[in-house]
């Protein structure tokens, strides 16, 4: 049963609308008001003009907020963020209101609804904000590439790891966090959960889906980091297999040594 889509909001026929990458997690549980337009993902009507989506993963996603909302809505988030980022990412579309056949994204970026309604702006907020946080991990792994890749060609030209495990042990953490923020927080392969309740919804999501490329990124990024998990992993194994090999060097010269301790004193005697 198709459900129904709440009223057009009071906003401009063109809206910009731009993604805040505000840090690793953000705690909304704490603006979860009366007043809320809606809770999943927490969606609120700023006092000083426009509307804001926030999704625990960092982003805020705001739609028509003037520089001063914007800058009262970071300083109210400030204490909510964990992990803050010094330099925000930050990704801007426009959106186009008006009665057209389809909703659509045009050769510009722009996108265009046939009205502004809660249900809509929460699924443009969500592509947004999954494309940001994409863009994020796609820096994120390509300067661990930087990192592993010398360490691959002191492996190719000296036949031996040349890192200490501990690095290689951060790089793994590395790795291990993307990935359970893409799965477990960020949930970029999956659909919102809005599509449940409004499913007429759903072409638009895919539509926006393949506008942003949502699908093909998330998989380069999985391939990404399974290439970059086996490199450091086999470093790592290289370097413990070293070190257990010195090991059972010096096992056997303390044996040859307490030897040679224990027979000195019967040649001395004889």
């Amino acid at each position: 049963m198709t459900a129904t889509a709440t009223r057009s909001l009071p906003l401009p026929e063109v809206i910009p609308v731009r993604a805040l990458l505000l840090g690793e997690r953000l705690d909304t549980r704490g603006l979860e008001r009366r007043d809320s337009m809606a809770t999943a993902p927490l969606t609120l009507r700023l006092p000083e003009g426009g509307v804001a989506v926030l999704f625990r993963y960092g982003v805020a996603v705001l739609f028509n907020a003037p520089p001063a909302a914007e800058e009262a809505l970071i300083r109210q988030l400030a204490p909510l963020v964990v992990a803050p980022f010094a330099a925000r990412e930050k990704d801007e579309v426009e959106l186009r209101i008006g009665d057209r056949a389809e909703e659509e994204i045009d050769v510009a970026g722009t996108i265009f609804l046939k009205q502004a309604n809660t249900e809509r702006l929460q699924l443009v907020a969500d592509m947004l904000a999954k494309s940001l946080i994409l863009t994020h991990y796609e820096t994120g792994i390509a300067g661990l590439f930087d990192r592993i890749e010398p360490l691959a060609v002191t492996l190719r030209d000296k036949g031996r790891a040349g890192a200490i495990g501990r690095d290689l042990l951060r790089q793994i953490g590395n790795v291990l966090l993307i990935q359970h923020n893409m799965v477990g927080r960020v949930e970029t392969g999956e659909k919102p959960e809005l599509l449940w309740d409004h499913p007429e919804l759903e072409r638009l999501h895919l539509r926006l889906t393949e506008e942003f490329e949502l699908r093909e990124r998330s998989r380069a990024l999985d391939r990404k980091l399974d290439v970059v998990s086996r490199t450091v992993e086999t470093l790592l194994g290289l370097i413990q297999s070293r070190s257990s090999l010195r090991v059972e060097w010096y096992i056997v010269a303390l044996i040859l040594a307490e030897l040679m301790l224990t027979l000195y004193p019967l040649f001395v005697a004889r």
